[in-house]
C-alpha cells in the first residue's frame, strides 16, 4: 500500500513541475509576444504622426498665382512680348525654394518650361524698380560674363516685390509667409510673342505642395503697352 501512496505522490509530483514549466513557458511566450506587440505600436504611432506631418504640409504648403501682366511690343498690331506673373506663397505654406520650381506655359501651339536662371534677379534696391517691364532691369536683362544678354526661352527671372525677413536672395530664393515676387518670362523668346485671342495656360509648381494656377486668354485687341491677363 505504501509503495502505491509513494508511485501517486510521484506522478502528482511531475504532473505539477510539468504544469509549472508549460505555465512559465506560457508567460514567457507572452511577454514575448507583448514586447513585440509594443514596440511595433510605437513604431506604427511614429510612423503615423510622421505621414501626417508631411500630409499637412504637402496639403498647406503651395504657391498662388495673384495676378499675371503682359507687355505689348507695339499698339496696335504688336504682340505680349513680356509676361510678370505676380505669385505668393499660400497661408500656412512652408518655405519653398524657388530654385526647385518650375513654371510651364502652353498657348496651344507650344508647351513651354521655365526653370529659374540666378543671373536674371532684381531685388527692392535696384534702380528703374518703379517700372517692372524696364528691360534695363536685370530680371529682363543680364550681364553675363561681360555680354549683355536677354532672358532665354526657357529661364524664368525673378523681381522681388515684398520681403521682409530677407530670405529671397539671388542664388537662394526662398518664399515664405508674406513674401511676393514676380516671375518674369521673355514671351518673344518662347513663343515668338503672344497674338490676340490665343488661349494660355500653364501652372507654377513647387517641389512640394499645390501649384499656382495660370489661366487667360488674350483680348481681341492690343490697345494699351500694359495689360492685365489674369
Amino acid at each position: 500500500m505504501s509503495g502505491k501512496r509513494t508511485l501517486r505522490k510521484d506522478n502528482r509530483a511531475a504532473i505539477g513541475i510539468g504544469t509549472l514549466i508549460i505555465f512559465i513557458a506560457m508567460v514567457l511566450v507572452a511577454a514575448v509576444a507583448a514586447g513585440v506587440l509594443i514596440q511595433t505600436s510605437g513604431f506604427l504611432q511614429q510612423k503615423a504622426a510622421s505621414t501626417g506631418r508631411e500630409s499637412t504640409e504637402q496639403v498647406a504648403s503651395g504657391l498662388a498665382v495673384a495676378q499675371v501682366v503682359g507687355h505689348i511690343d507695339s499698339v496696335p498690331g504688336g504682340k505680349v512680348d513680356l509676361l510678370a506673373i505676380y505669385i505668393e506663397p499660400n497661408a500656412g505654406s512652408s518655405g519653398i525654394d524657388l530654385n526647385t520650381t518650375v513654371l510651364t506655359l502652353n498657348n496651344e501651339s507650344v508647351e513651354a518650361q521655365f526653370k529659374y536662371n540666378s543671373s536674371f534677379f532684381v531685388d527692392q534696391a535696384d534702380s528703374g524698380y518703379d517700372n517692372i517691364f524696364n528691360t534695363s532691369l536685370a530680371a529682363w536683362r543680364a550681364n553675363i560674363s561681360g555680354s549683355i544678354t536677354d532672358l532665354g526661352s526657357t529661364d524664368f527671372g525673378i523681381i522681388v516685390l515684398q520681403d521682409e525677413d530677407g530670405s529671397v536672395t539671388q542664388n537662394y530664393p526662398t518664399l515664405n509667409k508674406g513674401d511676393k515676387v514676380i516671375l518674369t518670362v521673355n514671351a518673344t523668346a518662347a513663343f515668338g510673342g503672344i497674338e490676340e485671342r490665343t488661349k494660355v495656360s500653364g501652372e507654377v509648381r513647387p517641389e512640394f505642395g499645390a501649384p499656382g494656377i495660370i489661366d487667360f486668354t488674350t483680348p481681341p485687341a492690343y490697345t494699351d503697352n500694359v495689360i492685365t491677363l489674369q
